[in-house]
């Protein structure tokens, strides 16, 4: 047991709370980030062996509907939570979750994950209500907190965390009645992807002039304006007409329209200039690969790949890659080393965009072979961030250690 200890950020916001008991539930992203890296490397090692023939993860959910649900509402759900837990008390001027109610939290989580993976014979129901809890109580922490600071703006990530928990509840109405799954995870990616569009729109590049403007003259990033809001409007207008209609005439024309948008805005924030620091580069990485998905989808509507191998560009690239780039930095911010990355930090970020192009190219190629080789790199990813920031996580704040 540790002695935890109260420490200002930035504008005064405590870090944690005073308290005695273990580091990793003294603020929320460390027990989320570890479980959802963790659990990312888990699940993947499950799913291979069930494509494999050799594990039936899921039982009577089924294995496919379990790997597509474990990606969407099992690791990703839990990155968002640490990211939130940690980003709202900023928000807000609040005092962040600690100790007892998040460790009750993370057990919420974690059940989920069991009971589902590994539900009683004949009652897979109980796994699927023990999950199904998550997502809405996290709703309501998140509304309690910002409505008590008084951020009323900020309530849209209440509405985007509501839309996962139906979503999730949608998905499981599908997967016990036989139906197809593939509109709720649909749903949920649109959800995770306009949060990047709106928060990842403004934390890039936010970190990237703050990088640059440490290091000299030269061009920085054009602050928010009209332009944002026109690729957001754009974003979610496609993405409605995706989640609707995957392989539609309006999906094949408005797709390729969202991806040079959200190009060009990432382009107006000079990502090309911090190539010498992958932390904020990998930011960068995570939008192009957003880019890429509206592409992805366009082509899909146009009949020329799949509806699963399009949703993989966005699941893999940019919702898994924007996690892992935001981990990374949140981790080292939070934990009080330095912002900048490792050897083993960049190979992560790789790994992952290496990952997204290789799951849709399977069905261009062999696909047992490139699957197996897409799980690989992407336990590599974020086997490679337990590796390295699992320590962090668990011990006090470095500035904080005597």
């Amino acid at each position: 047991m540790t002695k935890t200890k109260v420490a200002p950020a930035r504008g005064g916001i405590p870090r944690g709370l005073s308290r005695t008991g273990p580091v990793l539930f003294s603020y929320g992203f460390r027990p989320f980030f570890l479980g959802g890296a963790v659990w990312a490397v888990l699940a993947m090692v499950l799913w291979i062996a069930a494509v494999s023939g050799h594990a039936q993860p899921g039982g009577d959910y089924g294995a496919a509907n379990w790997h597509m649900h474990e990606m969407l509402f099992g690791f990703a759900s839990a990155v968002l939570s640490g990211f939130l837990m940690t980003a709202v008390p900023n928000w807000t001027g609040r005092m962040p979750l600690s100790g007892r109610p998040l460790m009750a939290l993370a057990a919420l989580w974690l059940a989920g994950r069991l009971a589902l993976t590994f539900p009683p014979a004949g009652a897979v129901w109980l796994g699927v209500l023990a999950d199904a809890l998550f997502l809405p109580v996290m709703a309501a922490v998140f509304a309690i907190e910002i409505i008590a600071g008084r951020k009323w703006r900020d309530l849209k990530v209440v509405g985007a965390v509501t839309v996962l928990a139906l979503a999730n509840l949608g998905f499981h109405l599908a997967a016990l009645g036989g139906g197809d799954t593939g509109m709720a995870a649909r749903l949920a990616i649109s959800a995770y992807i306009m949060l990047i569009v709106i928060i990842g729109g403004r934390i890039t590049p936010s970190f990237t002039r703050n990088w640059l403007a440490r290091r000299g003259p030269g061009p920085l990033p054009i602050p928010y304006n009209r332009f944002d809001t026109l690729v957001a409007c754009a974003s979610g207008a496609t993405l409605a007409a995706w989640v609707l209609a995957p392989e539609s005439p309006a999906v094949a024309v408005l797709g390729p329209v969202a991806a040079a948008l959200n190009l060009a805005r990432m382009l107006r924030w000079r990502g090309w200039r911090t190539w010498a620091e992958p932390l904020v580069l990998a930011l960068h990485g995570g939008y192009a690969m957003l880019a890429l998905g509206f592409a992805a989808i366009g082509l899909s509507g146009l009949g020329l790949l799949s509806t699963a191998g399009a949703l993989h560009v966005f699941a893999v690239g940019a919702i898994g890659g924007e996690m892992l780039a935001v981990m990374g930095r949140a981790t080292r911010g939070h934990t009080g080393r330095e912002l900048t990355a490792s050897t083993l930090t960049g190979i992560s970020y790789v790994a992952i965009w290496a990952a997204a192009v290789l799951r849709p190219l399977a069905e261009f190629g062999d696909y047992d072979m490139l699957v197996h080789l897409a799980g690989g790199a992407w336990m590599l990813g974020f086997g490679l961030y337990v590796l390295e920031y699992a320590p962090m996580l668990i011990r006090a704040r470095k500035d904080l250690r005597a």
